[in-house]
């Protein structure tokens, strides 16, 4: 991981929709099975090449809300099927 934010990989607006659709329909109905509140999750639920970007997540009203974006090439998923 660099120490430069300027050398981060940005995600793009598109990329930004295709994390949160996949992030409508396949966490958040996991996420209210385990009544989350609050998270860090891996992104690699949207694709092989989101796998290095983590996302924050709260609660908001009946869903979630996405508050920001991270990437750390080191971060790992979690199995929410359990």
């Amino acid at each position: 991981m660099t120490d430069n934010f300027m050398d981060q990989p940005q995600l793009d607006a598109e990329a930004r929709i295709h994390i949160t659709e996949e992030f409508e329909r396949v966490m958040e109905p996991k996420l209210r099975k385990h009544h989350a509140r609050l998270g860090v999750l891996s992104c690699g639920f949207a694709g092989e090449a989101y796998e290095g970007w983590m996302l924050h997540f709260q609660s908001r009203g009946g869903g979630f809300e996405i508050t920001h974006f991270e990437y750390d090439p080191e971060g790992d998923g979690l199995d929410l099927d359990l």
